[in-house]
C-alpha cells in the first residue's frame, strides 16, 4: 500500500519522469498534486502495471488530482544538456505549470536541483512508495507512450509502437539498417 503524503497538511507535489533510458523520443516529466483524501488501491509504480492498467488509471488521476502537468523535453535538448539535467529541467517545468503552488516536492530517485524556494525530498523507489509520485510516473509514461505511437507512424520500421524507443535488439537493428531519425538522441550509444 502506497503512502499518501510525507508531510501531512502540506500541499505536496510528486514528480517523476519516463523515457530516461530510451534511445529516441523526449523524456516526459510529470508533477501531480493529489487531494488529501485521495484513494486508489490500484495505484503503483508505472513499471509494475500493465499498459492497459496505466491507460485506465490516467483519466482517473487527471480527473481527481488537484493539479497535474506533463512536460516533454526534446531529444535535441537532451543531447545539449544530458539526460539527467533534461529530466530535472523537465520536472521544474512541470512544477511551474501546476495551477497550484506546492509547499513540498517529492521526487522519484536520488538527484534533483532546488526548484524556486520550495523544499524537496528525493526518494529512491518513490514511485512505489508515495501515491503522488506513482501518479506522476503513470502520467509521464502514458503521455510519452501516446506520443511514441504517433511517431511510430511517422517513422515505421523502428518498432516504436512496441519498444517505445527503448534499446531493444530490434530497435538497434533498425537503426543499423535505416540510420537514425531526428527523434534519436545523438549522444546516446545507438548501436551496440
Amino acid at each position: 500500500m502506497l503512502r499518501g503524503f510525507m508531510h501531512q497538511g502540506l500541499i505536496e507535489a510528486g514528480c517523476d519522469e519516463a523515457g530516461r533510458g530510451c534511445l529516441c523520443g523526449p523524456v516526459a516529466c510529470a508533477a501531480v498534486i493529489l487531494p488529501p483524501d485521495f484513494e486508489c488501491e490500484e495505484l503503483n509504480d508505472s513499471k509494475q502495471l500493465s499498459e492497459k492498467k496505466r491507460d485506465s488509471l490516467r483519466p482517473f488521476i487527471e480527473n481527481n488530482a488537484l493539479a497535474w502537468s506533463v512536460v516533454m523535453v526534446s531529444p535535441r535538448e537532451i543531447d545539449d544538456i544530458n539526460i539527467l539535467n533534461a529530466s530535472i529541467i523537465g520536472m521544474h517545468r512541470a512544477l511551474a505549470n501546476l495551477k497550484i503552488r506546492p509547499e513540498h516536492i517529492l521526487v522519484d530517485g536520488n538527484r534533483f536541483k532546488p526548484f524556486e524556494d520550495i523544499p524537496h525530498t528525493t526518494v529512491v523507489k518513490g514511485d512505489a512508495t508515495f501515491m503522488s509520485i506513482a501518479a506522476a510516473s503513470i502520467l509521464a509514461k502514458t503521455h510519452r507512450d501516446e506520443l511514441m505511437l504517433k511517431l511510430a507512424k511517422e517513422f515505421p520500421g523502428y518498432g516504436w509502437e512496441v519498444n517505445k524507443g527503448y534499446p531493444t535488439k530490434a530497435h538497434r537493428k533498425a537503426i543499423a539498417e535505416f540510420g537514425s531519425t531526428p527523434y534519436h538522441r545523438k549522444t546516446f550509444k545507438l548501436l551496440p
